[in-house]
């Protein structure tokens, strides 16, 4: 999603969304982010400051918030659970889970009049074995847990939106859109990925689907 996504020629998702929104889109994203490091760099309140009532925030985490807190803590994985857990570690106390770090953010922005819009990590390469493989992780479920609690919410399922259109391309061309790992996508991938996003919000009944310009039949993919 980040503008200059894992580097070495690599390009975040976010950066398509201009070209079918005519509403002016600012991608906020930052490489190598968890919801608990973005929030400790007090990321989310920079947007609260510069938010407008009116305003459309899109919320997308989930790649870099896995992982263990022991033996070593990274700084990025959050506490396990999915409510009000809490863990402390020597690098850090008071980390909270993934839906308490999402539940604050929409918070804060709701509150100051934005309309929120959670949606679940994309895939890594699902055919980087081969054979097409996948299966949501527990961010998805994580994240569909936080848009249900807000009234000015909603959830996309931008993972298996674009599952299945990476599953209708194959992997010979799914392969060129991972140049480097299977995380980080290229410019013709990234482009991808956002339209499925698109097709997400087309098949919502969010208000920001107002602003799409691309004509329902030229969006990739079908609803979920």
């Amino acid at each position: 999603m980040a503008p200059e996504g894992g580097g070495s020629g690599t390009i975040g998702w976010g950066e398509y969304l201009q070209y079918s929104l005519s509403t002016t889109v600012d991608n906020r994203a930052i490489g190598g982010r968890s919801a608990r490091s973005y929030t400790r760099e007090g990321r989310f309140d920079d947007i609260a400051t510069d938010l407008v009532a009116g305003d459309f925030v899109l919320i997308e985490f989930g790649h870099n918030d896995g992982g263990s807190l022991t033996p070593t803590d990274n700084g990025r994985t959050d506490c396990p659970g999915d409510g009000d857990e809490v863990c402390n570690t020597d690098v850090e106390s008071g980390i909270l889970t993934y839906v308490a770090y999402l539940e604050n953010a929409a918070r804060k922005f709701t509150d100051l009049g934005a309309y929120v819009i959670v949606s679940s990590p994309t895939p890594n390469n699902p055919w980087e074995t081969g054979t097409f493989a996948y299966a949501p992780n527990r961010f998805t479920g994580y994240s569909e847990i936080v848009a249900n609690e807000f009234e000015n919410a909603i959830f996309i399922d931008h993972g298996q939106l674009v599952a299945n259109e990476f599953e209708r391309l194959g992997a010979s061309t799914v392969d060129t859109y991972f140049p480097n790992d299977h995380t980080h996508t290229s410019p013709g991938g990234a482009d991808v990925v956002a339209q499925a996003f698109v097709r997400g919000l087309l098949c919502s009944d969010g208000p920001l689907a107002q602003y799409v310009t691309n004509s329902t039949s030229s969006v990739i993919g079908s609803c979920l």
